[in-house]
């Protein structure tokens, strides 16, 4: 069965959540082995799981790739689709897909892993609000020990507040970095085809449809920032 890989990650350091892209890849290189998949390409999309399937560019091109090479989009886990219920249903209307941690669930099976895991999901967010609602009565009610850890957590998010603008930084570099790394592949692909110019290859990649970050079209400007990055050495 062929199969087009779709991997997906957000703006956070993906080593905290253990999705990274590479991890995403051993997943499904594993469930391809296992059940004698082909994957003829893949698909990165760097966004947030709150945003639906059908309005990522990257997932948007994987889902069409899959359905005119009569292919099934293949995940990682689960939640690399999304983590809302709402939003995996949409998605079995218009594309078959597969997930790798779990290869032999059909979409019935799917649909009911997604929705215990919102309702799980939600429940832990109410506790957690539930929690917090009593620990503020208490330390109104004059509970030393609540107004101590409410004390703690007014200061850490002080601390988180200082040193917000370095980590959204941090965050962009990371995306960057991402980015660039779905587009190596193609650049190799340039210079293996002859291409020895920053033109060439910002040409070539403009027929091969890949976007910038931006989503414009590359230029020699954008490909020299990009192999730079990347540390690739070019003419």
């Amino acid at each position: 069965m062929k199969v087009v890989s779709y991997l997906r990650v957000s703006t956070v350091k993906q080593g905290e959540s253990g999705l990274g892209l590479e991890a995403q890849r051993d997943y499904i290189a594993l469930a391809a082995k296992a059940k004698g998949w082909e994957i003829i390409a893949e698909f990165v999309d760097t966004a947030s799981g709150t945003i639906a399937p059908t309005d990522r560019p990257e997932c948007i091109k994987a889902m069409n790739t899959a359905k005119e090479a009569g292919a099934i989009l293949v995940v990682a886990k689960l939640d690399r689709i999304s983590r809302d219920v709402e939003h995996i249903a949409g998605l079995m209307k218009r594309a078959s897909f597969k997930v790798a941690t779990m290869p032999d669930a059909d979409a019935f099976q799917l649909h009911i892993y997604a929705a215990l895991a919102q309702q799980e999901r939600e429940f832990i967010s109410q506790r957690t609000k539930d929690a917090l609602g009593s620990l503020k009565q208490r330390a109104e009610n004059g509970d030393a020990s609540a107004q101590a850890k409410i004390e703690r957590r007014d200061a850490g998010r002080k601390e988180a507040h200082k040193v917000g603008p370095k980590a959204a930084t941090a965050a962009k570099v990371e995306k960057a970095d991402i980015y660039a790394q779905t587009v190596k592949n193609h650049i190799k692909a340039a210079s293996f085809d002859g291409i020895k110019t920053l033109a060439g290859v910002a040409a070539y990649l403009n027929n091969q449809s890949i976007k910038t970050s931006r989503g414009a079209e590359f230029t020699p400007m954008t490909v020299s920032r990009l192999v730079q990055r990347l540390g690739i050495t070019f003419p």
